[in-house]
């Protein structure tokens, strides 16, 4: 009985998105599909195991889904018609034999298109990032609202909360069921990316808990960006994004000691880097390249004037800028052969883009490698008045890497000690008292 109940979560787990996707098609409603999806979960965990996995898991639940839709528009007078799927039992693999002729002969170019409008309707800016996020990994990633509690360290009560809310908010604002077009569809994108990155350094780098980092949620992260690249594979920043994690993934062996304790970069054994997850990731950076290359193509030949550029497309994307940066770190043998100078810069575009003060932290910690530690310090203490920094822990840790260099021990101390007192990760506060410790004479 437990293998069965694995076996149908496992099948979930795969088909979720997919019966989802059709579901709300069919309906029109996202909360319902998502609904009728976990009916028709409840229906598989009680039936499987003793009758078996059906041949076609997904097509079986997406009937049962159908056919409560059914039964729930036949009790609310909402269609007068007789039930395509007769019969209350689900013996003998009866439900896969009502999966309707139309359905059944979709091209997996029509799943696709439904699996694409889940994930731009998931992902709508209309929502919080916390209930993009939430809602995401529920209808896009298959996971329970316990597992989304564990993952994100909230109450239980919390993450179905932001799931509910979600739905609800969806359904209020009259998000319609679809990819949208033109420069909306761009807009949205980028909200859809954020999404998926979101999830991905939960996982990299846990901002609370015991754990320094967490390999599943980094997973899910990276199978939802690989769903992406296949949906939209002309967009050239959803490339760029799946090279970053698989680049950033690649470290995940060598990013903590025997005991769980963090190991930072320039500390790393590279041998422990994955080989081949560096190279799928610069191989979807090539990817990322070339589709960037054909947008920019494209809209030099639509320019009417032959000597315009269109802003939005000589610039690669954030996403972009940050896989070339990824990958600077993973083409060198050891922190020594690793081009500062080109990282610094590539930092300085970022800034430029994001006008975000965390990535000009990041630069600070390249110019500090390329140009020496004093000229990493001046550009933090430019960031140390700002209020969107003041707590935030890695200022102050970056600010004793660079005083620990420059051999002020005493002020390095007291700014290990500071950062530490920011950080909710425990991992992270132990690695900082540790760095705090080291600084006395």
């Amino acid at each position: 009985m437990a293998q069965a109940t694995e076996t149908v979560e496992a099948v979930w787990r795969l088909e979720a998105a997919r019966v989802v996707a059709t579901l709300a098609r069919y309906t029109g409603d996202l909360g319902l599909a998502e609904e009728l999806a976990q009916d028709a979960l409840v229906a598989a965990l009680e039936q499987w195991p003793a009758e078996g996995v059906p041949a076609n898991p997904g097509a079986w639940l997406t009937a049962v889904g159908k056919r409560r839709a059914e039964t729930l528009r036949r009790k609310v007078g909402e269609l007068g018609r007789e039930l395509e799927i007769d019969g209350e039992g689900y013996e003998d693999g009866a439900v896969l034999d009502t999966v309707d002729a139309v359905d059944a002969a979709r091209s997996d170019t029509a799943i696709d298109d439904d699996l694409l409008r889940l994930v731009f309707t998931a992902c709508h800016p209309v929502l919080s990032a916390e209930a993009r996020v939430a809602l995401t990994l529920r209808v896009l990633g298959g996971l329970t609202t316990a597992e989304i509690a564990r993952a994100f360290l909230v109450p239980e009560a919390t993450a179905a909360q932001r799931v509910v809310r979600a739905k609800r908010a969806l359904a209020d604002a009259g998000v319609a069921f679809e990819v949208p077009d033109g420069p909306e569809r761009r807009r949205r994108l980028a909200s859809v990316l954020e999404v998926v990155y979101l999830i991905f350094n939960e996982g990299y780098s846990a901002t609370a808990g015991d754990d320094w980092l967490r390999a599943d949620l980094c997973a899910e992260a990276l199978r939802l960006g690989r769903v992406l690249a296949g949906l939209m594979p002309a967009e050239p920043e959803v490339h760029a994004l799946v090279a970053l994690m698989e680049i950033q993934d690649s470290r995940r062996h060598a990013r903590t000691g025997p005991d769980g304790e963090p190991v930072l970069l320039l500390d790393q054994d590279r041998t422990k880097w994955d080989r081949p997850q560096i190279e799928r990731g610069l191989a979807a950076l090539v990817r990322a390249d070339r589709e960037f290359a054909a947008e920019v193509a494209k809209a030099a030949a639509a320019a009417p004037d032959p000597d315009s550029q269109n802003p939005a497309a000589v610039e690669p994307g954030t996403y972009h800028l940050q896989a070339a940066l990824a990958a600077c770190h993973a083409r060198a043998h050891s922190a020594e052969d690793t081009d500062w100078q080109l990282i610094a810069d590539l930092y300085q575009r970022l800034v430029q883009q994001t006008r975000s003060p965390v990535v000009e932290l990041n630069r600070a910690v390249a110019v500090g490698m390329a140009e020496g530690p004093e000229a990493g310090l001046a550009i933090t203490d430019a960031l140390t008045g700002l209020r969107a920094m003041r707590g935030y822990h890695l200022l102050p840790s970056v600010r004793g890497d660079l005083l620990v260099r420059l051999g002020r021990l005493t002020e390095a101390r007291e700014e290990f000690e500071r950062a530490a007192g920011l950080t909710a990760n425990t991992r992270e506060r132990a690695l900082l008292m540790a760095r705090a410790a080291a600084c006395d004479p």
